[in-house]
């Protein structure tokens, strides 16, 4: 949990930075912003830096040569063990993100560097560097006084606290690890995307007890599409009753276990047989290593992975049915008369 409350902004600057494939320029400032922690700007960027990074979810910069070969990650510790380098290691970050803004698809937009103190992650207090990126503009009224005392209506293009386009915030602990970082990117989805994440941070997943709980759920929700489907013959109910247990296991559960999860949600040997054959597929293709056995459930990570998990059947374009609780509670048949298929659904009462 990042708390921001008593963070203090103690440098920060902008540049500006072009799309390079797009001909694009880049523009350095010629200093620091000079920005009083008492001024009220200090308040208005911290809400625009900190808001969007509300969940437990982390990263590590790294390198596939070496960590010392991240050419980011050297200039945030030049900045944690030189404060007073801080200026000319952001006109570094700027220059490597620019040269990093190779696809046409990557938009032109503002660069801020920040170096926060007083930061608290998870109970623990540390300086971090912020690197922000804005892109989008948006247009604003402006209510105005002419010359003459009347009241004038005019336009003014600019950028909204309420979205950050790009942005990481790298803190200073768990060092030769590659850092303790949390990034996002709420602007490219497709291949251009992987040039903020990839290309200029070079990130992966922290494997803590979020990167377990989100990627077992996602594995669970991938073995229900890929295997516990139609194409084998198990009807949608059983499909959904399956999600439902699972989701209901790491709701209910604080810590997971693979042989009690088996057990209580996959519960038929078969079953089980399947989805510890795929799991070894996911792993090989989608892990970096092995799931373990036993972690600490995060409830931040079954919030966020809970709403990919539709327990809905939908019927022709009459009905959607959605259901919450046991199969048991339903029943499927065939009405010869009718020739259609039909469920019988029983409750105890009605709300």
């Amino acid at each position: 949990m990042i708390e921001s409350l008593n963070a203090k902004i103690d440098n920060i600057v902008v540049h500006q930075i072009g799309c390079k494939a797009e001909g694009g320029q880049i523009r350095l400032s010629k200093s620091p912003l000079n920005l009083s922690p008492d001024d009220d700007m200090a308040d208005v960027l911290k809400l625009y830096f900190f808001k969007p990074f509300k969940t437990e979810a982390y990263f590590n910069m790294t390198h596939p040569d070496g960590i010392e070969n991240n050419m980011l990650y050297n200039h945030v510790s030049s900045i944690f063990e030189q404060p007073e380098s801080f200026f000319d290691q952001s006109m570094m970050i700027a220059e490597q993100l620019f040269e990093a803004s190779n696809h046409p698809k990557i938009r032109g937009g503002e660069l801020y560097v920040v170096h926060f103190t007083d930061c608290v992650v998870d109970g623990e207090v540390c300086d971090a560097v912020g690197i922000f990126k804005s892109e989008s503009k948006e247009t604003f009224l402006r209510v105005y006084l002419s010359p003459d005392e009347n009241i004038q209506l005019g336009t003014q293009e600019g950028i909204s606290i309420k979205r950050l386009d790009k942005g990481c915030i790298i803190f200073n602990i768990e060092r030769e690890e590659g850092y303790r970082v949390c990034a996002i990117d709420n602007i490219n989805k497709g291949t251009e995307a992987h040039f903020w994440m990839d290309d200029f941070l070079g990130v992966q997943p922290r494997q803590d007890n979020f990167f377990f709980t989100d990627n077992y759920m996602k594995m669970c929700k991938g073995f229900v599409t890929d295997v516990f489907n139609d194409e084998n013959h198990v009807p949608r109910t059983e499909q959904v009753d399956m999600m439902n247990r699972t989701v209901d296991f790491f709701q209910k559960n604080p810590q997971f276990s693979q042989s009690e999860f088996a057990q209580n949600v996959m519960e038929e040997p078969d079953i089980i047989s399947a989805f510890n054959d795929y799991k070894q597929q996911y792993e090989q293709k989608q892990m970096p290593a092995p799931l373990p056995e036993l972690f600490e459930i995060s409830k931040d990570a079954v919030k966020g992975e809970k709403k990919n998990f539709k327990s809905i059947i939908k019927l022709d374009k009459n009905f959607h049915v959605y259901v919450h609780g046991s199969r048991y509670y339903m029943e499927k048949g065939y009405d010869d008369e009718k020739d259609l298929n039909y469920y019988k659904l029983y409750f105890k009462m009605e709300s």
